[in-house]
């Protein structure tokens, strides 16, 4: 079943996940970093996945994410509206996280194997618009340079990101997103991943689905984005939910996202 009318969202069952964070990150500005680990509701998460092998498939049963109750009966679920505000001015973008291999070592050079399939979380199977990032679980002495080689949306194998240097050391927390090879549009899963360069430092490698994008204007401000701005994205009830942060100045803030999410 699905929502298709005014009527059918206005009597969907309803409940709201909340995240608040109450502890800040040193970032920098324009940068986009990853809150996961800092105290809040819900509490801090682990960075490192724990998995370099395999990878694994997130859901909201992982620390650190908010728990989505179960729907009802065969409902779709969709995100309806998203209250949010924070300390700083900043971009606040939500995710669900389909697939998460890590932590790699700066020198790694990972063949992966067996890896689970995320295509229950993939509406209609359609991978176009999936997202491949990197995460700094720890941090690195200089620039570093990484390579990811996948399976495209089409099922298309050994697709390259090519070798993409991150720039300046990634700090702890930052996040980075890849470019996929030229006429990729999305990412069914990823196959290896090679880094090299930097002498220390780890990290993790995501695919993301994006879920909403909300931008917080001024320092302790806020909006509410109802169902005409979040446009109802589809989520599931064991959605791995993940938020990054992208603030105008040099800290995360104390970032909130109150999400209704209605089923029916």
């Amino acid at each position: 079943m699905a929502i298709t009318t005014i009527d059918g969202l206005i009597g969907a069952l309803e409940q709201t996940l909340i995240f608040n964070k109450t502890a800040s990150r040193t970032t920098i500005a324009s940068i986009p970093f990853s809150v996961f680990d800092l105290a809040g509701s819900p509490g801090a998460g682990t960075l490192a996945v724990g998995n370099t092998a395999n990878g694994i498939v997130p859901t909201d049963a992982i620390a650190g994410t908010p728990t989505i109750n179960a729907f009802s009966g065969a409902n779709s679920g969709y995100i309806s509206r998203v209250n949010f505000g924070s300390t700083v001015a900043c971009r606040m973008m939500l995710y669900d996280r389909l697939f998460s291999a890590g932590a790699y070592a700066f020198n790694a050079n990972t063949t992966l194997a067996s890896q689970p399939s995320f295509s229950a979380r993939v509406p209609d199977l359609d991978y176009k618009g999936l997202e491949l990032w990197i995460e700094a679980v720890t941090a690195f002495t200089g620039s570093q340079s990484i390579a990811v080689t996948y399976t495209n949306q089409d099922g298309t194998t050994g697709r390259t990101t090519g070798t993409i240097a991150t720039g300046v050391a990634p700090t702890i927390g930052r996040m980075l997103r890849l470019n996929l090879q030229a006429g990729d549009t999305g990412i069914q899963k990823i196959e290896s991943v090679v880094s090299s360069v930097s002498t220390v430092g780890t990290f993790n490698v995501h695919i993301l689905r994006k879920l909403w994008i909300g931008r917080v204007k001024f320092a302790n401000d806020g909006d509410i984005h109802d169902f005409t701005k979040t446009g109802l994205p589809h989520i599931f009830a064991d959605s791995s939910l993940f938020y990054i942060v992208q603030a105008d100045s040099t800290a995360t803030g104390l970032p909130t996202i109150d999400i209704d999410i209605v089923n029916g």
